[in-house]
């Protein structure tokens, strides 16, 4: 009698183990990725009003302080389906506060982005003030070092990646190979597997996957944004250079938020 029991607690234990290593091995090739982006706005005013002598922006911080949680919280969903990708913003995000000392350009991103790896091309519709672009260039070349460190988003074993991108801006990427997809929240591509974790630390933001989702997804999921002024990177690179030349320390800050 034993020995049966302990035949069958053995069998119990192989199909366990294969089902681990079944679900460890699966890879994803459709499905929606949920994300959750936050600003941490005290720091970010905080460097804002830094230098200033007038008192009432250190007024104006405290009043925001009282009435505004530290972090700015926004959703976006990256649809994906092989090679092809749509990231887009969810409608019900929480409206944008109007007090001046908090308007920040890269917190405010609300792009909406079409990626083709197969032909290396990406689609991008970019909300300048009250401009709509629609900005048709090649792919981002990012020199990403990828390291030892992981850890766990979404469920996901992640592995970390560095890079800097605009010249300075520092950016660190958690991506997964069992999801090939190599992509991921803005316009972030070039890892070999889907970035599910994004912080640009300097700039006080962050992207984490919160949910993947396996699911079939069309063409009409994926289709590009149609809106807006056509232009390509170089071309709206002009355009913002010409309309910040009399902004002073906010002109940088500005040109590399809107050319995430």
């Amino acid at each position: 009698m034993k020995t049966i029991i302990n035949h069958i607690l053995i069998l119990i234990i192989a199909l366990a183990s294969c089902n681990t290593f079944a679900q460890t091995n699966h890879f994803i090739e459709n499905g929606v990725i949920e994300y959750e982006k936050k600003s941490n706005m005290y720091a970010l005013i905080t460097k804002k009003i830094k230098g200033e002598t007038e008192g009432y922006y250190q007024a104006a911080f405290e009043s925001y302080k009282k009435n505004n949680p530290q972090f700015k919280t926004t959703k976006s969903i990256l649809s994906f389906s092989k090679n092809k990708s749509l990231y887009k913003w969810h409608e019900t995000n929480q409206s944008a506060t109007n007090h001046w000392i908090a308007d920040d350009a890269m917190a405010n991103l609300k792009n909406v982005i079409a990626t083709d790896l197969d032909t290396q091309t990406s689609i991008t519709q970019k909300n300048v003030y009250d401009d709509l672009y629609l900005v048709k260039d090649s792919l981002r070349k990012i020199d990403w070092k990828i390291t030892d460190e992981t850890r766990e988003i979404a469920g996901y074993e992640c592995r970390r990646a560095n890079a800097v991108i605009i010249d300075s801006v520092y950016v660190v990427a958690y991506y997964t190979i069992q999801i090939p997809f190599s992509g991921g929240p803005e316009s972030f591509t070039g890892l070999p597997g889907t970035i599910l974790g994004l912080a640009l630390p300097h700039e006080n933001m962050t992207w984490f996957a919160t949910k993947v989702t396996e699911i079939p997804v069309s063409d009409k999921d994926l289709a590009p944004p149609v809106k807006g002024k056509p232009t390509d990177n170089k071309g709206l690179n002009k355009i913002l250079m010409d309309a910040l030349k009399d902004w002073g320390k906010w002109a940088k800050k500005t040109l590399q938020a809107y050319s995430l």
